[in-house]
C-alpha cells in the first residue's frame, strides 16, 4: 500500500514537471514562424488540442503571446 502511495506521488510530479517543461518550450518553437495555431503545438508537442490551447492561453495572460481569432481559427503571435 505505502508502496502505491510513494509511486503514485512521483508519477504525479514526474507528469507535472514534463508538462511545464512543455510550457516553457511552446515560446521557443514559436520563434520559428512567429504565428503558430493550436494544433500546431498539439502535433508538435503530442499533446491534445486542449492541453494545447490551454498553455497557450496561459501564455497570453503571462503577455508572452497574442490571440487572433479568424474563422474558426485561433492563431497565436508571439510578442
Amino acid at each position: 500500500m505505502y508502496i502505491h502511495i510513494v509511486l503514485h506521488r512521483y508519477l504525479n510530479r514526474y507528469l507535472l514537471m514534463k508538462l511545464h517543461n512543455i510550457k516553457s518550450k511552446i515560446p521557443y518553437f514559436a520563434k520559428k514562424d512567429r504565428v503558430i495555431t493550436t494544433a500546431e503545438i498539439a502535433n508538435e508537442f503530442r499533446i491534445s488540442w486542449n492541453t494545447a490551447e490551454k498553455y497557450l492561453l496561459e501564455l497570453t495572460l503571462d503577455n508572452k503571446f497574442r490571440r487572433i481569432k479568424k474563422a474558426g481559427v485561433n492563431l497565436w503571435v508571439l510578442k
